[in-house]
């Protein structure tokens, strides 16, 4: 174990703030992502935050505004149980790389996605103990977490539609995979919006408020936002471009290891696809030969509507380099976009054009 109780071979980014993912193999066939492997994206310094004082605030234009312990969110409302997996929006920005530089984010590879089975209460049901009024269109988050990178420096914080909010799988949550949340991911109370990119998912949580307007907060306004691959990031100020929300339909390829050295002949390959928002997986594609020919893989199990589905096949690769590719199809029977070159974008958010890996097959020495 490392720093954060996470497994050695994390990849780390940034150890302050910490940003890390597990390797690609570390994902492969498992349903739920172990807490030590669980990707840790962030903005400032973890905050430690004692649950016996902790408590939520929700204001704004509500009937009733409320101060909620931990003890009363877990007394007054529903507990729910949901798997949903969190997809940081950077996720692949390694792939964009190849094609031009980004400079100043961090290269996080198919790694920043992970599953976990999160509990908690419907933040639905907490804003209707509080009267949602009908004028509020969007729902504000708010953490005491501070980061540098807005100037002036500030609290995360980020908001999410109102229809979103009062969705029955928006969840305020205190635990993931049966244990309770960890201050790295959250601890005591996090947002879990499922098919949205985890930026919306605040940890920390300690304001919600409703609004008329989504939230002014530098990474709503200014950050995580699609920019055309002319702009300059550090003169693009509140509403330019396209704030990101739900995950766009994306694949990886996690096992082999890209560069691995393996035997010619039967080979295993295996990754995840994720849909994003309510959309699911209906097919993946993988092809060894530069996609002239593609076999159908396996799809092995979705836990549910919001999770990743993994998927597995195998092939005969052939003595020599290969190229493998996959590709994968919605239930709308929307494909995922061929190249990377189509959607490079100067914070390299939204890579999900079709992942490639190269293996060196060695010829099968006969006995």
């Amino acid at each position: 174990m490392t720093q954060w109780g996470k497994r050695a071979d994390m990849v780390v980014h940034e150890s302050d703030p910490f940003n890390a993912e597990p390797p690609p193999g570390a994902l492969a066939g498992a349903v739920l992502t172990g807490l030590d492997s669980f990707y840790s994206r962030n903005h400032g310094p973890i905050p430690d935050l004692n649950p016996e004082t902790w408590e939520l605030v929700v204001d704004g234009l509500v009937d009733t505004p409320l101060n909620l312990s931990l003890g009363q969110l877990r007394d007054r409302f529903v507990e729910q149980t949901l798997t949903a997996t969190m997809q940081c929006a950077g996720n692949l920005r390694a792939g964009f790389l190849k094609v031009r530089d980004i400079p100043g984010e961090d290269p996080w590879g198919p790694g920043a996605t992970s599953t976990a089975e999160w509990t908690g209460v419907r933040l639905a049901d907490v804003l209707s103990a509080a009267g949602l009024q009908p004028a509020a269109a969007h729902i504000a988050f708010e953490a005491p977490d501070v980061s540098q990178l807005a100037t002036p420096p500030q609290a995360y914080g980020g908001s999410i539609p109102a229809a979103k909010a009062m969705a029955g799988e928006t969840l305020l949550a205190w635990a993931m995979n049966g244990e309770p949340l960890t201050a790295l991911h959250g601890a005591p109370l996090r947002v879990v919006v499922p098919g949205w990119i985890g930026a919306r998912s605040i940890k920390w949580v300690q304001r919600i408020t409703a609004r008329r307007e989504p939230s002014d907060n530098y990474f709503q306004a200014t950050a995580y936002r699609l920019l055309p691959p002319q702009a300059d990031p550090t003169h693009a100020g509140p509403g330019v471009g396209l704030s990101l929300g739900a995950i766009a339909l994306n694949s990886a390829i996690l096992s082999p290891d890209d560069q691995a050295h393996v035997q010619a002949g039967p080979l295993e390959i295996a990754g995840y696809a994720l849909a994003g928002e309510d959309r699911g997986v209906a097919r993946v594609d993988v092809s060894i030969d530069g996609g002239d020919r593609w076999v159908q893989a396996e799809l092995v199990s979705q836990p549910s509507a919001w999770a990743w589905c993994q998927w597995r096949t195998t092939v005969l690769a052939p003595p020599g380099d290969v190229e493998i590719i996959a590709r994968a199809w919605d239930t709308t029977a929307a494909m995922q976009p061929e190249s990377a070159a189509q959607l490079w974008n100067p914070k390299g958010y939204v890579n999900n054009s079709w992942p490639r890996i190269h293996i060196h097959a060695s010829a099968r020495i006969a006995s």
